[in-house]
């Protein structure tokens, strides 16, 4: 990518950025914690959720001496609570093991609970400011549309890292998250408007098949959310927040009444994530 083009993407960021609060802080725990909740979740939703934890645990050790279940109560409304188990394990990591600093190596970071590649190198982007291209889901959808393909995650992890500007990493993806989450996002683009319209494949070949789209998944169905699993396993740690549930309302707390080898089938998986425990009266709780 030109550097001329660099520019035009950087001059757009700075006049159309959004105002979100990770994006006011260079804190690596601040920084660590919005990455996990913005996992899976719509950002207007976390930001009260952001803001809220972060009063009640400021700090990696206040987090670290904290128990999951208190971790996990404060991520009511964020969905996939695995993540606050997660949250909760590497941040006793972090303090037991690298004495409350955040690391600020990929492989390090890599290794802790919850943390992928996408969420480590956003941590050493954000937090840190070093050279590293994030690669999120919405600027896989950016660089295929570009390149005019449908391209794997090695794939467009090496067209980022070719195309990331030296000493300017951390305005880039952010940048390049910015156009995907607004301009070029799944449902509908603004072509007109993108800084990224001269070097844009698909923008110059409009009558193929979006190329965003993986085409081996694009037969399959998503599975309903109403009557999952994942909406019965929600059920019932929302349930565990307010007070321990016995054996005999699993069933009727998780909304499967009749089913009983479904719902002990969840709760099993729930207490493997370590989300649930078993206080030996048959009763169950979130972790102490």
């Amino acid at each position: 990518m030109h550097s001329s083009t660099q520019e035009q993407v950087l001059k757009w960021w700075e006049s159309k950025q959004r105002d979100f609060p990770w994006r006011q802080t260079r804190d690596p725990w601040a920084i660590l914690v919005s990455e996990f909740m913005l996992q899976q979740t719509q950002t207007q939703r976390v930001i009260p959720k952001y803001q809220k934890f972060l009063h009640r645990f400021p700090t990696v050790y206040s987090c670290s001496e904290s128990t999951p279940a208190a971790v996990i109560e404060l991520w009511s409304g964020l969905g996939y609570n695995r993540r606050a188990k997660n949250l909760h394990s590497t941040a006793q990591i972090i303090v037991s093991q690298y004495d409350g600093a955040i690391p600020n190596r990929l492989e390090a970071l890599r290794s802790l609970p919850g943390i992928g590649e996408y969420t480590a190198r956003a941590i050493l982007s954000f937090a840190f400011e070093l050279d590293v291209a994030v690669v999120d889901v919405n600027v896989r959808r950016v660089l295929s549309r570009i390149e005019g393909k449908f391209l794997s995650n090695g794939e467009s992890q090496e067209i980022a890292d070719r195309n990331l500007p030296a000493h300017d990493g951390w305005r880039w993806n952010q940048a390049m998250i910015e156009i995907g989450s607004t301009i070029c996002t799944s449902k509908k683009v603004n072509c007109r408007i993108c800084p990224l319209r001269y070097n844009c494949a698909w923008v110059n070949n409009p009558e193929i098949p979006d190329p965003s789209l993986n085409p081996e998944r694009s037969m399959s169905k998503a599975e309903p959310f109403v009557g999952s699993d994942r909406q019965g396993r929600g059920k019932l740690v929302e349930e565990l927040r307010g007070r321990d549930v016995t054996i005999e309302e699993i069933g009727t707390v998780m909304g499967w009444p009749e089913d009983s080898d479904r719902c002990f089938r969840v709760l099993n998986r729930l207490i493997n994530d370590g989300l649930v425990i078993e206080n030996g009266k048959g009763e169950f709780s979130l972790p102490k």
